[in-house]
């Protein structure tokens, strides 16, 4: 894709036609609206949600504000990941910064990019779930008691006859506090703060580097970024505008909540169906409820498969991804990070930054990605010392204060154990006392076949190929018998309990790719034992892992019998993955835990899957 280099000019004239004209050519190249080159520096924020005092502390430590608010980042361009919105108190001043900051960084040569979040489009279509009592106060000089009472008595005009005012009008006051209709006026498709939103992009290429809200679902390598910022961009802005057109004609209310609109709207077309201009906003609004925006299987705004899912997982997707849009690596925010630090994944090709910057709700801290000749270094709102984005945490099921997998392994080892309780089989449940509390773990004595330790062999084995589903497994003597302890998250569903309950729809990475790379473990390994109560989740996000490997590593072929009639999905990063366990590396790092027929085994097994991939 060949890029146009900026030329040297030399302007005289008027003094304000000269800076504009020197912005303009001081401005990186770009093929199309979505790419930016050659930037010298970039400055990245994400998910403020409202936090003005923390966004300032942030943006003064990066360079970009100076003492009197006003921008001093010179050429830098400031990219913000969305979600500026939503459950802070000063989100009206958030987003009164950021548009004076646009006009102040284009003079200076520089550039804001204000992208579009999950919470902005919320915001936009009604669904006002997060909007704080303070975000809508901020609004209430903006609204009128007639203008109130307006919209009361249309609201109460929907009620049955003989329902009791005062009632109603208490329901409607707690539907639309102090400030509501200001609110909804200013983010309409025609309002102040809701034509500047629908303006914005929701994913951009800064010198190789996506910006985006969420992650890179499926979506966009299938549609790109004109697919993401027109194709989208355009579903949202009509719904928003037709929304408008139907509360003008006082068809909705400003109190329909997204996902009652359309409801209300197909309810009120079975009585009388609507005609004109009228049918043609109704009929968008019901069709564009369920745009792909919405969802988080496909929208760049929701999707946390990129944060949540196993490379193993998730590492084709992305690679299709960045390669659709030209970039090498994607900077995402919407999923505060477990550490409150900004983090890597995926060899550094994810990176997450959002910190939980509105401490009230999050209890993290505001931070700033620096990008400057391809070197990453992150600075806070605190002023301490720069750092690079550290490794994203293996997190097998949660554990307290997010303690790492080594710290886990030392407690489980080493712990004090305070309590005891008969478990299934020959395990037995155990409670062991940490810094935080407590944690549960699986005690198991070793099999009596001798160097066959096959939990410990599945952990490992976990380890080396990346996968992220097995809990943390050590060795260790309980009351004088040597067995495995492997920790037990207390919140865990089993597949039994998922399954009979329906849920698991909202899970971070989906259930079925879980699965999938589930499949080919299993298969590897031989696991015959595989059954429903040994598929365990963290309902929190779904997160999916595995116990109970005793059936595991036998000398048998082919597949385990519960996968006899399931297709394995093997991508490039499990057949990269499978390659790299070469038989020097299975004998050094599972010869003590597998004997020489089980590793002769696998590595037939290993061979197999490679060859089925192809």
């Amino acid at each position: 894709m060949k890029r146009v280099k900026n030329a040297k000019i030399h302007l005289p004239g008027i003094l304000t036609l000269l800076t504009m004209l020197l912005a303009a050519v001081q401005a990186p190249a770009a093929t199309d609206r979505w790419h930016f080159d050659d930037v010298s520096r970039v400055v990245a924020i994400s998910d403020v949600h409202g936090a003005y005092d923390a966004m300032v502390r942030t943006l003064a430590n990066a360079g970009i504000l100076d003492e009197s608010l006003q921008w001093s980042g010179g050429t830098t361009h400031l990219v913000i990941t969305g979600d500026i919105l939503d459950r802070g108190a000063d989100s009206r001043k958030v987003i009164d910064l950021i548009m004076r900051l646009e006009s102040e960084a284009t003079e200076a040569g520089g550039q804001v990019h204000q992208l579009v979040g999950n919470h902005e489009i919320m915001n936009l279509v009604g669904d006002l779930r997060y909007v704080s009592a303070e975000e809508f106060a901020a609004f209430a000089d903006d609204e009128s008691a007639e203008e109130r009472e307006l919209w009361f008595q249309r609201f109460l005009a929907r009620k049955a006859e003989g329902t009791n005012e005062s009632n109603a009008r208490l329901a409607f006051d707690k539907l639309a506090p102090p400030g509501f209709f200001g609110h909804r006026r200013a983010l309409r498709s025609d309002g102040i703060y809701g034509k500047w939103i629908l303006e914005k992009s929701l994913m951009i290429v800064v010198n190789g580097t996506a910006f985006v809200h969420g992650g890179l679902p499926p979506y966009v390598a299938e549609h790109g970024l004109q697919g993401i910022n027109d194709t989208l961009g355009s579903e949202v802005r009509r719904f928003v505008e037709a929304l408008g057109e139907l509360e003008d004609a006082g068809v909705l209310l400003p109190t329909d909540q997204y996902g009652e609109q359309d409801k209300i709207l197909q309810k009120m077309a079975e009585m009388v169906p609507f005609e004109g201009a009228v049918k043609i906003a109704a009929d968008t609004v019901i069709a564009l409820t369920n745009s792909a925006i919405h969802d988080p299987g496909q929208s760049p705004l929701w999707y946390r498969g990129t944060v949540s899912c196993s490379e193993l997982t998730e590492g084709d997707v992305l690679d299709a991804a960045l390669k659709k849009v030209d970039a090498n690596r994607v900077v995402i925010g919407h999923t505060p990070t477990v550490t409150r630090h900004v983090l890597q994944r995926m060899n550094g090709r994810v990176i997450e930054i959002d910190t939980g910057m509105l401490y009230s709700a999050y209890q993290g801290i505001g931070s700033a990605l620096l990008i400057e000749d391809d070197t990453l270094t992150v600075m806070n709102e605190s002023g301490a010392p720069n750092y690079e984005p550290v490794k994203h945490p293996r997190e097998v099921g949660s554990r307290p204060d997010s303690i790492d997998d080594d710290a886990l392994a030392k407690i489980l080892k080493s712990g004090q154990i305070i309590g005891e309780s008969p478990g299934d089989g020959n395990r037995r449940l155990v409670k062991i006392a940490t810094d935080a509390g407590t944690l549960s773990a699986y005690f198991e004595p070793l099999p009596r076949k001798k160097g066959f330790v096959p939990e410990l062999a599945a952990y490992r084995l976990d380890r080396l190929i990346g996968l992220d589903m097995v809990p943390v497994t050590v060795l260790r003597e309980v009351n004088g018998a040597t067995g495995t302890m492997q920790f037990a998250p207390s919140s865990s569903l089993s597949e039994v309990e998922r399954s009979a309950s329906g849920r698991g729809a909202s899970a971070w990475c989906e259930l079925q790719k879980q699965w999938s790379s589930m499949y080919v473990f299993d298969a590897l390994t031989y696991n015959d034992g595989r059954i429903p109560s040994f598929i365990l989740y963290d309902p929190a996000n779904w997160q999916l892992y595995i116990v109970e490997f005793d059936k595991a590593f036998g000398t048998q072929k082919g597949k385990p019998q519960y996968l006899k009639s399931v297709e394995l999905d093997i991508g490039d990063h499990w057949s990269r993955a499978l390659k790299g366990l070469s038989d020097g590396v299975l004998k050094a790092e599972l010869g003590d835990v597998l004997d020489k027929r089980a590793l002769a085994s696998l590595s037939k097994r290993r061979d197999a899957l490679i060859e089925s991939a192809r």
